[in-house]
């Protein structure tokens, strides 16, 4: 157990607003965007969701930390959040399948984290204000060196983030949880019934996946490679796919031209489906555009309706951008799901093209279930398609 940092801490956003609390994790001092997350469990997935590069996140449940960490619940291979801020660390982990304390993980892998901020009164501010440059330290810093270091740093607008979390080469996915195989008992193997129907290939652009997703694509029947972000369309033809897959991410998604590009020549060829970075790139490949949020949408709670069918989904949500309604109406795309909350486009599907897509996360993890038949409804979509 590493020893817990001593001292107060500090998070400055650029409007000059400052909070402090005891400091843990790593001494460090970052910069990022302030957002914050409704969810009531799942930290871990949250911190190593690739889709927050470079934000510092505030949860808003009271206690974090409690069941400490576990190598099976992290969704990508280290932290990617730039720095957490709680209400309050638990001061024990309780569950069996820990096998460290948040605060020991933030030291290793070098976040910084400040705990016994009035989250609420944070919160309330970045609803009312928007989300907003911030600092973060664990350091001796004064307030004012905080601020103007929050004020000083870029922001995510025009900054294309997704190169810092792809994956470097491509590589066939295979589960690494045990639960996630067939698994023998008294010899016999056992296996989910979609385990033994058959398998197509799918080529998944990683622009910061997270594990669960492929878990899922790898449950409902996909054999996937996944290719980094910069992989051409070239590229992906000679991997001759049945479909094609594009992930979540982070940054902002009008940066990312190459992306753009490459969806854009493949979308014809083969039927895609596409998720939160991925449904705003295909809304740029078909000729749209995005816009940012003024705080974003993060947690588990998020109402979406379906406009065609009238049902609603409670779901999983962690974005900061969104597609405008007027031009994919143009491009000859069909809105879908709208977020119950502020109308803004939460599902797309092509007029003519075997090509859709969803802004929130259909996985979960954490967060309900209500979305998971969308996957099936992926597979039977490229089946059809190839018959």
């Amino acid at each position: 157990m590493a020893e817990r940092l001593t001292g107060q801490g500090v998070l400055a956003l650029e409007d000059g607003s400052v909070f402090r609390g005891p400091a843990f994790g790593a001494r460090k001092t970052v910069v990022g965007e302030a957002v914050f997350n409704t969810s009531m469990t799942g930290y871990q997935e949250i911190l190593t969701d690739p889709s927050y590069f470079a934000q510092i996140v505030t949860m808003t449940a009271p206690q974090i930390g409690n069941y400490g960490i576990n190598p099976d619940d992290a969704e990508s291979d280290a932290p990617k959040a730039a720095g957490f801020v709680i209400r309050e660390l638990s001061p024990v982990t309780s569950s069996w399948r820990s096998k460290q304390s948040l605060d020991d993980y933030l030291q290793a892998y070098g976040i910084p984290g400040l705990e016994g901020v009035d989250t609420r009164a944070l919160t309330k501010k970045l609803r009312v204000t928007g989300a907003m440059k911030a600092c973060l330290s664990t350091e001796e810093l004064s307030d004012a060196e905080a601020v103007k270091l929050a004020r000083d740093w870029p922001g995510l607008i025009g900054v294309d983030y997704v190169k810092d979390v792809t994956c470097k080469q491509s590589y066939l996915f295979a589960p690494i949880r045990q639960e996630d195989r067939p698994f023998t008992v008294a010899g016999t193997t056992l296996r989910p019934a979609k385990f033994d129907r058959k398998r197509f290939k799918v080529v998944a652009f990683d622009y910061g996946a997270k594990r669960s997703i492929l878990r899922k694509l790898y449950y409902h029947g996909f054999e996937t490679t996944v290719v980094p972000a910069t992989a051409t369309a070239a590229e992906v033809k000679k991997l001759k796919p049945d479909a094609l897959f594009l992930s979540n991410g982070p940054g902002d998604p009008a940066a990312l031209d190459y992306a753009h590009a490459a969806v854009r020549e493949l979308l014809p060829l083969y039927p895609t489906f596409g998720i939160c970075l991925g449904h705003q790139i295909i809304t740029h490949a078909l000729g749209a555009k995005t816009f940012k949020l003024k705080f974003g949408h993060r947690g588990g709670n998020q109402p979406v309706k379906n406009v065609e069918t009238g049902k609603v989904s409670i779901t999983a949500q962690n974005h900061g951008f969104a597609s405008s309604p007027e031009d994919l109406e143009r491009v000859g795309a069909v809105v879908t799901e709208i977020n119950l909350n502020d109308r803004t486009v939460e599902g797309l599907r092509h007029r003519d093209l075997p090509v859709f897509s969803v802004q929130y996360h259909p996985e979960a993890a954490p967060g309900p279930n209500d979305a998971d038949p969308l996957f099936e409804s992926f597979y039977e979509m490229v089946k059809k398609h190839r018959g």
